[in-house]
């Protein structure tokens, strides 16, 4: 070992990687310290993530302005851009609705109650949507609609505007899709021992879910109400070639039903990968005799 002027030497081995069981035992430990939070400390946790995940979707509209790279291509970047959101979460250790669902893992061994388990969701919940909301305040506000002649805001509007012809069954089956993808990566990001470890188990399943064009509950906070705010610009709409009669659906209580069937099927998603990995790591089988 170093004397007092030396590196410190870390202990245990951060090469060996952690068992499925180990990972499972983190997660539902995890699911005790966001219950205990205070309602102050959660609530500012939840809008950080909330501003995070949309900063990663202003990317993701960034990215896809004015692309010529192709459908397949452009979304994988997208999910890449999206991805920024994710990571700053689990780095900063920011509360997600989508992420917290893993608390169920908790909930099932016996770490955390009913109600802890529901006031952590509807607060995180709550301040997921005032970050995002904020953000995309900011971002109207900075006329960030109007660069590379308002392609930006053409994609922007265009992203929300093609979530209006969703039926209510697909958009429940890609909201649990797309949870399912972002619970896996918090997983695997549970297991990271380094940055670059976390970003990599960040980045393949963001990516995955975006380039299939799933729906997250926390990213559409920012998706629908930019493009609802961008819709009445004019130009933003002539570049976007949507007329205002295409634009009428983009309103208020469209992007309320819409978000709470995004919201529950990422809620069953996030459920399912729970409950599968409780069953196989943690579940306690009675001894017999």
């Amino acid at each position: 070992m170093s004397g007092p002027s030396g590196p410190r030497v870390p202990t245990g081995n951060p090469v060996v990687p952690l068992t499925p069981s180990d990972i499972a035992t983190q997660v539902s430990h995890l699911a005790i310290r966001r219950a205990a939070l205070s309602f102050g400390s959660m609530s500012v946790l939840a809008a950080m993530a909330g501003v995070f995940v949309a900063l990663g979707a202003m990317l993701t509209n960034t990215i896809a302005a004015s692309s010529n790279l192709g459908l397949g291509p452009t979304r994988l970047l997208m999910g890449i851009g999206l991805s920024t959101g994710l990571f700053l979460v689990v780095i900063t250790g920011a509360e997600l609705f989508t992420g917290n669902n893993l608390m169920v893992i908790g909930l099932l061994d016996h770490q955390i109650t009913v109600r802890q388990l529901i006031r952590n969701w509807i607060s995180v919940y709550l301040g997921n949507f005032a970050g995002a909301l904020a953000v995309v305040l900011v971002v109207f506000w900075s006329r960030w609609w109007e660069i590379a002649d308002f392609s930006f805001g053409a994609a922007a509007l265009t992203n929300a505007h093609a979530k209006i012809d969703l039926g209510l069954g697909t958009v429940f089956a890609r909201g649990i899709l797309a949870n399912v993808f972002v619970c896996l990566a918090l997983w695997l990001a549970t297991a990271g021992r380094s940055l670059i470890d976390k970003l990599v188990a960040v980045v393949l399943p963001i990516s995955a879910f975006v380039a299939g064009g799933f729906e997250h509950s926390v990213a559409d906070m920012y998706f629908v109400p930019i493009g609802m705010l961008v819709s009445g610009q004019p130009e933003v709409a002539e570049a976007a070639q949507l007329s205002s009669a295409q634009l009428d659906g983009l309103n208020g209580a469209w992007f309320a039903g819409f978000l709470a069937i995004v919201t529950l099927g990422n809620v069953v998603g996030g459920v399912a990968v729970s409950l599968a990995n409780w069953f196989v790591h943690l579940r306690r089988i009675p001894t017999v005799g």
